[in-house]
């Protein structure tokens, strides 16, 4: 293997734009690993742990850029930083105004950004987490509502900057916000749905983009969907965005229903939460996925309902909206209630997003016991180097990103695991979600296709049952069409999925019908 790297001095790239580029770095031909990470010590950091911190590399500053390549040839190595450094200089340099720029000219700070649309009143922040909350607190001062991409931003820092934004009568979307969509400008990993009258307030992107999916499939739009972040929901942040998110929706005369989203959140808030959705004048669904929702039926009313998962969320906000139940999941054979006999053969999640890897765990956890996952639903089911059982890997975390790109980005990780787990003699079933829209891979099934086909292949030469299931997320309209990329998934042999829920219950019944051979 051959790694090299380049420095740019004192430049600043946004972690969208340094998520695309490693992207399609990593797609290039014996590139193995790309890392394009601000050379601070946490971003050093990242490399070392990545195996790609370079033995020469000089003093550098915190505000330099490091791009590292490891490919298997040096000339592979060098036409790839080659690309990088190309792509990058294309940023810094576009006129304002030509063919290929963005809409408005490139600007250094959001003071620079305000002269040049002074009526701009939303503004997009995806610096490191430790230069994030100084830009967020600039951008509320100014008057503007934030979608705050960063991540690592001191929980101490968000309580600060939400308490704030609530004085000013702003709207803080994250940290760590994914998806947003707001007056029709996408925010994030967004899909292409219709306009219409469902509102939904989400501290889950891929809650909120399996949810609008399900709707769009059904014909029905979204007026706005406002992110709040992952820890909005907790003890600590007390669900600051969460409540402002509905109490907004309740004011929008463009919104008629409601759809809440969160993993449990902490029983203060959840009570605080259900409360102010029940004074609602307009129908509120509720989907705290994987709790039980017995704890809360207390508040269940008409125009209170409250769903098990993403998509019976979808469900009931279709049909309070048109007054008559439009079913999403049709009869699997097997029931998540149904008590099943221990399986000879594993089932293993891949998952990009961490909703999705949740909620299908909740789902799997009546019949298969333990699953062990990075995002346990015990602590004791952590998953551990050699274990070997029922699991679900959350690739979206925190462990796997740090100095990468989301999985939804680049899937070269999650796509050598899934090479793994496929010649696994005792792996059976294996489900990935794939999540479709704006910031997503362009093509995933281009990628996937081949290596899942592959695999299915090497399995039946060798006489042995092996599964591939694809949870689909995702739009007709959507960059990437869900038609196009489904047609590929089933030709690999995949079975394919809109719903994460029938996904997941799939999984299940093919379980069964292995046991059954």
């Amino acid at each position: 293997m051959f790694l090299k790297y380049f420095i740019k001095q004192a430049s600043y790239f946004d972690s969208i734009t340094l998520m695309a580029t490693t992207s399609v770095l990593s797609d290039l031909p014996d590139v193995k690993q790309v890392l394009m990470v601000m050379a601070s010590e946490a971003g050093l950091e990242d490399l070392a742990i990545a195996g790609l911190l370079p033995p020469d590399l000089p003093a550098l500053a915190a505000t330099d850029l490091l791009c590292v390549v490891q490919a298997t040839t040096e000339e592979r190595a060098i036409a790839a930083l080659a690309m990088a450094e190309a792509r990058l200089e294309r940023q810094d340099t576009l006129p304002a105004g030509s063919a290929d720029a963005p809409a408005k000219q490139v600007v250094r700070s959001l003071e620079q950004a305000l002269k040049v649309n002074p009526q701009a009143r939303f503004v997009s922040i995806s610096v490191p987490g430790p230069y994030a909350a100084l830009e967020c607190e600039l951008a509320l001062r100014a008057g503007l509502h934030v979608f705050l991409f960063s991540d690592n931003v001191p929980l101490e820092a968000e309580i600060s900057l939400k308490r704030l934004a609530a004085e000013r009568q702003l709207l803080l979307m994250g940290p760590d916000c994914g998806t947003a969509l707001l007056q029709g400008v996408r925010f994030g990993f967004v899909n292409v749905v219709p306009t219409g009258p469902i509102g939904i307030v989400g501290a889950s992107g891929t809650g909120i983009q399996q949810v609008m999916s399900l709707l769009a499939a059904q014909g029905l739009g979204i007026s706005q969907a406002i992110g709040c972040g992952g820890r909005d929901l907790s003890e600590a942040v007390g669900g600051m965005t969460a409540g402002q998110g509905l109490r907004m929706l309740q004011d929008d005369p463009e919104t008629r229903v409601i759809v809440l989203i969160s993993k449990p959140p902490a029983p203060a808030v959840a009570e605080q939460l259900l409360s102010q959705a029940a004074q609602s004048e307009k129908p509120v669904v509720v989907c705290f996925v994987g709790a039980e929702p017995v704890a809360w039926q207390h508040f269940a009313s008409v125009d209170l309902l409250i769903a098990e998962n993403l998509t019976q969320a979808a469900t009931l906000a279709a049909q309070a909206l048109t007054g008559k139940l439009s079913p999403i999941l049709p009869e699997q054979g097997v029931s998540e209630k149904q008590a099943l006999l221990a399986p000879t053969r594993r089932l293993v999640g891949l998952f990009a997003g961490g909703t999705l890897c949740d909620e299908a765990m909740h789902l799997w956890k009546h019949q298969l016991s333990p699953i062990y996952s990075n995002i346990p639903l015990r602590p004791e089911w952590q998953l551990q180097e050699g274990i070997r059982g029922h699991s679900a890997i959350d690739f979206g975390d925190d462990a796997f990103t740090r100095g990468r790109p989301h999985p939804m980005i680049d899937p070269s990780q999650r796509l050598n695991r899934f090479e793994v787990e496929a010649n696994d003699s005792s792996v059976g079933v294996i489900l990935l979600d794939m999540v479709l829209g704006y910031c997503a891979h362009p093509d995933p099934a281009t990628v996937h296709a081949p290596t899942i086909q592959a695999a299915l292949e090497r399995a039946r030469t060798e006489g042995r049952p092996l599964a591939c299931v694809i949870s689909l997320c995702g739009t007709e309209d959507d960059p990437q069409s869900f038609s196009r990329q489904a047609r590929q998934f089933r030709a690999a042999g995949a079975e394919v999925y809109l719903s994460n829920v029938e996904a997941a219950l799939r999984c299940l019944a093919l379980l069964q019908e292995q046991e059954g051979r």
